[in-house]
């Protein structure tokens, strides 16, 4: 019995030793995996970066194109309240005679939205007030004579033209006005011009996205009632 007992207990510490070496083995296979784990993870993590990075300039693009649709859109129904205007009252002299609106009886009729009364391109929300002498609205008429092949398009409501002065000088003289001067940037903060105005334009310097009738800069869009 003795020697049985003893060869189990000599036994025993043999078995023993494999333990520790198993465990290490699958200690390190598992730091191994966990290794390359990690390098997939980083690598993942980098191309995710330079797909945020090169797409980065699309996003900005377009979110300025949003912004612009939205300013032509503002525009073009400021326009649309001046005209009315001029024929109800003759031609307005600022922002809020267009938010008041024009007589119907005892009441008064809303020719312009609140939110469209704001300039959507610039950080101040104020559009500038183009009077038809400005010279800002003499290069817009030229840019629409070039966009228009040469003619300048006739404004049909004749109502409004008579109403706001008469109609435009022609322009018999076109210059090739294809680059409109490279934009400044910033935002343009002179004070609005006092007395009528028959339009209106943005106060941002910066280079559109969007062609307005070929013009790429926001502060030389002229929204009027003219060239319609």
């Amino acid at each position: 019995m003795k020697s049985l007992e003893t060869g189990a207990l000599k036994a025993t510490p043999a078995r023993r030793q494999t333990t520790p070496n198993l465990t290490v083995s699958r200690r390190r296979q598992r730091a191994g995996e966990r290794g390359y784990t990690l390098v997939a993870l980083l690598a993942v993590l980098a191309i995710m970066l330079l797909l945020i990075t090169a797409a980065a300039p699309s996003v900005r693009q377009q979110a300025q194109r949003s912004r612009e649709e939205e300013a032509i859109a503002r525009g073009e129904e400021v326009a649309e309240a001046i005209r009315r205007y001029t024929i109800a009252k003759g031609l307005p002299t600022s922002m809020e005679q267009l938010l008041e609106g024009i007589p119907s009886g005892t009441k008064k009729v809303q020719v312009l939205r609140a939110e469209a009364a704001r300039d959507p391109l610039s950080s101040s929300g104020e559009w500038k007030l183009i009077r038809r002498t400005d010279p800002a609205f003499i290069a817009f008429q030229r840019a629409v004579t070039v966009y228009a092949g040469g003619r300048t398009p006739q404004t049909t409501d004749q109502l409004f033209v008579n109403k706001s002065g008469g109609p435009l000088p022609i322009i018999t003289s076109i210059l090739d006005t294809d680059s409109t001067g490279e934009a400044p940037g910033g935002e343009d903060d002179s004070e609005n011009p006092t007395g009528p105005f028959i339009g209106v334009a943005s106060r941002s310097q910066r280079d559109s996205v969007i062609l307005y009738y070929g013009i790429d800069r926001h502060d030389q869009w002229v929204f009027t009632p003219y060239f319609r």
